[in-house]
C-alpha cells in the first residue's frame, strides 16, 4: 500500500512569518507544500505570484505542487517550472486543450494535474487520464481559505477510482479544501492519495504536531 500525502497549503500561512512557517513544513512530517496561485479573474481572489513562489522555493525543501487558479495557464508554464514546481496543476475549466497543456507541463519536467471544481463532473478526464499524474479535486468553490467542505466529494473521489483503475493510470487524487482530523480518514477509505489541509493545520495551536496526526491517521 502507498503512502498517503499531506500537503499543508501555504495560502493559510502567516505571510508576515512565511519563512518561519516553511521551516515549519520542513521539519514535519508533511510530504508536499501546496501552493495556491490566483489571478482574480478566475477565481474571485488575488493570492501570491512568481515573486513569492520563487521566494518559497529558497527554503522549501520538499516537493512544490503548485494549483494554478487563473485563466490562459498555458502562458505561464515554462516561468513556474523555471520557479521551481515540482507538480503543476491547471483547472479543467480554463483549459481548451487540455492534451496539449498536459503535455507543455511534461516537456518541462513537471508533474502534469488537473484541477476541478465541485460542479465538474470527473468523466470527463476518461480520456486524458493516463496523462494525469495527479487530479486536485476541489471540496470547496476555489478562491477561498477556510470554507466548509462538500459532501458530494466523497461519491466524486469513487467515480474517479473508477475511472484510474478502468483505464490503468496511475493518477494519484488529491482532495483540496475543508480537510480535518474529522474527514480525513473517510476521503482515504474513498479514495484519495494527497490530502491538502490549510486552515486546519496553520490555525492549530501546534501545527507540526497537527501535520504529524494527520499523517498518522491516513496512514492506518
Amino acid at each position: 500500500m502507498k503512502d498517503r500525502l499531506i500537503a499543508p497549503s501555504l495560502l493559510a500561512a502567516d505571510f508576515g512569518n512565511l519563512q518561519r512557517d516553511i521551516e515549519m513544513v520542513n521539519k514535519s512530517e508533511a510530504d508536499w507544500f501546496h501552493i495556491d496561485i490566483m489571478d482574480g479573474v478566475f477565481v474571485p481572489n488575488i493570492s501570491y505570484g512568481m515573486p513569492v513562489l520563487e521566494a518559497i522555493n529558497k527554503h522549501a525543501k520538499k516537493v512544490i505542487d503548485v494549483h494554478l487558479m487563473i485563466v490562459d495557464p498555458d502562458r505561464y508554464i515554462k516561468e513556474f517550472a523555471a520557479l521551481g514546481a515540482n507538480n503543476l496543476s491547471v483547472h479543467y475549466e480554463a483549459c481548451t486543450h487540455l492534451h496539449r497543456t498536459l503535455q507543455a507541463i511534461k516537456a518541462e519536467g513537471m508533474k502534469a494535474g488537473v484541477a476541478l471544481n465541485p460542479h465538474t463532473p470527473v468523466q470527463l478526464l476518461e480520456d486524458v487520464i493516463g496523462d494525469i499524474d495527479l487530479v486536485c479535486m476541489m471540496s470547496v468553490n476555489p478562491g477561498f481559505g477556510g470554507q466548509s467542505f462538500i459532501e458530494n466529494t466523497y461519491k466524486k473521489i469513487k467515480q474517479l477510482k473508477e475511472i484510474i483503475e478502468r483505464n490503468g493510470a496511475s493518477t494519484l487524487i488529491e482532495i483540496d479544501g475543508g480537510v480535518t482530523d474529522k474527514n480525513a480518514a473517510q476521503l482515504i477509505e474513498a479514495g484519495a492519495d494527497v490530502l491538502v489541509a490549510g486552515s486546519f493545520v496553520f490555525k492549530a495551536e501546534d501545527p507540526t504536531r497537527t501535520i504529524k496526526e494527520l499523517k498518522d491517521l491516513v496512514n492506518k
